[in-house]
């Protein structure tokens, strides 16, 4: 039987044999690529060669891609756990030719791997190709059809065609595309799962899980036009994906993938953790949340790898819903601590031969997760308090729909996804009120959305041809002398004609420059493009594979495509190549200080400041920050030249430069190194690191530097904020006018400032803690009328009876109280009443053996809430509820008392 690791091994080296290279798994984070948020497929990496922006490689390529579907129309999220074979995270081997071979190799080697190197019966195989389409005009694939007929012992019966829904492949509405060929196997008629579906039939692409797919060879030689037409394009590329995990789960005669060497020993660590133990029944609630965690936390494990912490924005949220679904799963194991970090082990020493990378950021791995378990641990249980009770209220309601507010209130008070509310409703039959939850979240970011221009094209340049621009000078020169050779507007790319609309963000492409293009963090550069007829403002640079383009607004005239121009970079530049060169310092410094175990995590550097993000478990101290400032102003006052070269990329790293993880470099880099006279001797640099930024030539030229901030930006990464030059000075002069203010404001001497800001604070604490006693006096009051109340209490039995008012009580003292009385009585029912702003609040509270004898405090307040004109419920341990008229307070008493006596006698 094939392992997992030698399944991959295998694909990879079989393609090496036929003259592939292999390409290393892009990160899950794509590079370069705004319109994904997680890598998803084996193509991605390869986008700009298949849209004509970039040119490959090599010819020939082979990997196994990190993939991981949780967004857009790529969403498996939903259907994790509940079948055998949909995944958060999974693996897609590959191989492409770009411009090289075409069908008749791609069809060959494919039966080759699979009957031969893996030994799949050929009997129990069967092909599928393009049928056409007549709205497009395209005609069916019969040169495949032909090949699988003459390249394999295929029946013609087993060769069937499909239309475009299965076997036709885009990109997008426009751009290449091409017709599929996909590889189904026969698990034979018991594997069948719709035999219960009237007149189903088992058959390829019938939906039931006899036929699967295996591989999917897709066949790229046209580009479709936004009339719909298909031209062909000038080269044609192979482009396959086969799914590791569901090769495995045939390789290794397993039903599901779950219960496969991918799998199975993350599935074993959480039963020793937990005690329970996996069955793989599909309608088990218990082993459905087996497969939520061993899926989760591989996707979990991942992302955090390739550098995307959990947040509240983009991916970083994506990966926190993730952690925070599984963690209620934890709940279904009866696992109430954080233990999921633990698993990172597990994947670790499973896959970290194929993907070093898990190795090397292991530990920041756990310390990330298992922060985000405690921190969502510690409001999770209260939460599912929240949500039990807004599920009691939609069961009674005639929609059987949680309210949207209700669910706004879990998402931003408790932390709660909106789809794990969703999914925790549908476990009780309820729907959600999505409707009035995105009302309300809208007007939250309405509230918070910044007002500001973004100055975005919104144009489509799939599988426009940009041309190259010539962008060596932005090293040397803040100025250069060119030619407009196109201009980009919402419309798309034109290589001809006039611009003359002023007040309208565009873009234009020169034949060279000396502007900057956004990338490594650092901002694109900002400037003039002058030339006889028009004057134009550029606001920032980007860069479309090989193309810059300068995005901004003509403030005057005209531009024409072929007019001689001058392009002038902004004096800001000189602040950015400061504040760049002082980032690389302080990556030094902060390793020198704390160890390698700070490692970059991401970066920004703009004219005004510079921005560094770090893995770090806790707050830097004030002794550390002051030491990494005095590290770093030592070597700008030392005046250390700065040297730049470019090298193969395996030089590079013989040489110890470090490079950001999530970035993705070519087979040339350019290394940057501080502290040496000839770039020959970039060896010897303290500082040495690939960077294709713009750098000062000498550290004395950076005139300053200070950490101005330093915050924690999500589990485990830290971020300092710190300045340079200019905007340092100003910096520094605001500071110096506070102090002025403070002086006359205190009329103490500015060397005495810091003594008398003190002295206010001991006086501000002294006041706050008299107002916490008071507080607690409040408390302890409540705590004494509650012993009271079950002194001079009814008793059944060995059960005290405490009902009644607590007066001037919050609803938190109210909680204490029962906790007081729990421990005291040992056997208690309690119902609580108190009064507030003219409403009602109920509080039922039932000891654990009286719940085993049915005494539940959420069927109670169920029962007495209607007395104060309200609603609510809870766990059987504690429940509560509000009501609208207080003078119903005495009947829900009276009530209570009589639906407990009736229980316990």
């Amino acid at each position: 039987m094939f392992t997992s690791k030698q399944i991959r091994s295998s694909f990879i080296d079989f393609f090496k044999d036929k003259g592939h290279k292999f390409v290393p798994s892009a990160p899950v984070v794509p590079t370069n690529d705004a319109t994904l948020l997680f890598t998803n497929a084996g193509m991605n990496q390869f986008k700009d060669i298949f849209l004509g922006l970039s040119e490959p490689e090599c010819s020939r390529a082979a990997n196994s891609q990190k993939c991981i579907r949780v967004s857009g129309k790529h969403n498996d999220l939903e259907e994790v756990g509940l079948d055998t074979y949909h995944h958060t995270f999974f693996e897609m081997l590959g191989n492409w030719s770009f411009g090289d071979y075409f069908k008749e190799e791609a069809i060959a080697w494919a039966w080759e791997l699979l009957t031969e190197v893996y030994g799949i019966d050929q009997d129990k195989l069967w092909a599928t190709v393009f049928a056409g389409d007549a709205e497009d005009g395209s005609e069916p694939d019969v040169e495949a059809e032909e090949l699988w007929a003459k390249l394999t012992p295929l029946p013609k019966e087993r060769i069937l065609r499909f239309d475009k829904k299965d076997n036709f492949w885009e990109m997008g509405d426009t751009g290449p595309c091409g017709p599929c060929s996909e590889i189904h196997i026969d698990l034979g008629p018991e594997r069948c799962d719709k035999k219960h579906v009237p007149g189903h039939e088992c058959a390829v692409n019938a939906g039931c899980a006899r036929f699967i797919e295996l591989w999917n060879l897709v066949f790229i030689q046209f580009n479709r036009q936004p009339d719909g037409k298909l031209l062909p394009l000038k080269a044609k590329y192979v482009d396959t994906g086969a799914g590791l995990e569901r090769l495995t789960a045939l390789l290794q005669n397993k039903h599901s993938n779950y219960d496969t060497d991918l799998f199975m020993p993350i599935i074993e660590a959480v039963q020793d953790i937990t005690g329970h133990k996996y069955g793989s029944a599909l309608e088990s609630k218990t082993d459905n949340a087996f497969r939520v965690i061993s899926d989760h936390i591989r996707s979990l494990t991942f992302s955090i790898t390739d550098g995307v912490t959990p947040s509240n924005e983009g991916r970083g949220y994506v990966m926190r819903r993730i952690l925070r679904r599984a963690s209620r799963f934890a709940r279904v194991l009866d696992a109430h601590e954080p233990f999921m970090y633990k698993l990172v082990d597990v994947i670790v020493e499973n896959m970290g031969e194929a993907f070093p990378e898990l190795v090397e950021r292991k530990d920041f791995v756990k310390t990330v997760i298992k922060s985000e378990e405690e921190s969502f641990g510690r409001t999770l249980d209260r939460g599912l308090e929240i949500f039990s009770v807004a599920a009691s209220e939609a069961e009674e309601s005639d929609k059987k729909t949680v309210s949207g507010e209700n669910a706004f209130q879990l998402y931003d008070t408790y932390g709660f996804p909106l789809d794990l509310t969703e999914l925790m409703a549908r476990e009780r039959g309820l729907k959600v009120d999505t409707d009035t939850f995105d009302e309300l979240m809208e007007q939250q970011r309405a509230r918070a959305r910044a007002a500001q221009k973004t100055g975005s094209l919104a144009m489509d340049l799939s599988g426009v041809a940009l041309p190259v621009t010539e962008d060596d000078a932005k090293y040397e020169h803040d100025s250069v002398e060119t030619e407009v050779v196109g201009w980009i507007d919402r419309d798309g790319y034109k290589e001809a004609g006039v611009y003359s609309e002023k007040e309208e963000t565009i873009a234009l492409v020169l034949k060279e420059t000396c502007f900057y293009a956004e990338s490594g963090g650092q901002v694109g550069d900002a400037g003039l493009i002058v030339g006889d007829n028009g004057r134009f403002e550029v606001e920032t640079t980007e860069k479309i594979a090989n193309c810059v383009i300068h995005k901004g607004t003509l403030v005057s005239g005209s531009i024409s495509v072929g007019d001689k121009v001058s392009a002038t970079v902004d004096h800001s530049r000189n602040e950015s190549k400061k504040n760049h060169t002082a980032t690389h310092l302080l990556q030094w410094a902060l390793r020198e200080v704390l160890g390698k175990e700070a490692q970059q995590q991401g970066s920004l550097v703009c004219p005004e400041y510079l921005r560094f993000d770090f893995t770090w478990p806790k707050a830097l101290t004030d002794e550390q920050i002051r030491q990494i400032d005095s590290i770093v102003r030592d070597k700008i006052v030392k005046s250390y030249p700065v040297g730049c070269k470019v090298l193969p990329i395996d030089q590079a790293k013989d040489l110890g430069a470090m490079a950001l993880f999530s970035e993705k470099y070519g087979d040339e880099v350019r290394v940057v190194g501080v502290g040496v006279e000839d770039e020959s001797q970039l060896a010897d640099a303290f500082s040495l690191e690939f960077c294709g930024g713009t750098h000062v030539t000498n550290t004395s030229q950076i005139g300053g530097f200070k950490i101005v901030k330093e915050e924690s930006i999500s589990a485990g990464v830290r971020r300092i904020t710190a300045m340079t030059g200019h905007a340092l000075t100003d910096y520094l002069a605001q500071r110096s006018d506070i102090v002025d203010e403070l002086t006359a404001l205190l009329k103490t001497p500015a060397e005495q400032v810091t003594s008398r800001v003190q002295k206010l604070q001991e006086d501000n604490k002294k006041l706050a803690k008299d107002l916490k006693n008071a507080a607690k006096k409040g408390g302890t009051d409540t705590l004494a009328q509650a012993d009271d109340m079950l002194k001079k209490g009814d008793k059944i039995g060995d059960t005290a009876v405490v009902v009644g008012s607590l007066d001037a009580a919050t609803v938190d003292q109210a909680r204490q109280a029962v906790d007081s009385l729990k421990k005291k009585a040992g056997s208690v029912a309690v119902l609580f009443g108190l009064e507030q702003d003219s409403k009602a609040i109920l509080l039922a509270a039932m000891t654990d053996d009286l719940i085993k004898h049915g005494l539940k405090a959420g069927d109670l307040i169920k029962e007495v809430a209607p007395l104060v004109k309200g609603g609510g419920g809870g766990r059987p341990q504690m429940a509560q509820a509000g009501g609208k008229d207080p003078s119903g307070l005495p009947d829900a008493y009276e009530k209570a008392k009589e639906i407990i006596a009736a229980k316990l006698k």
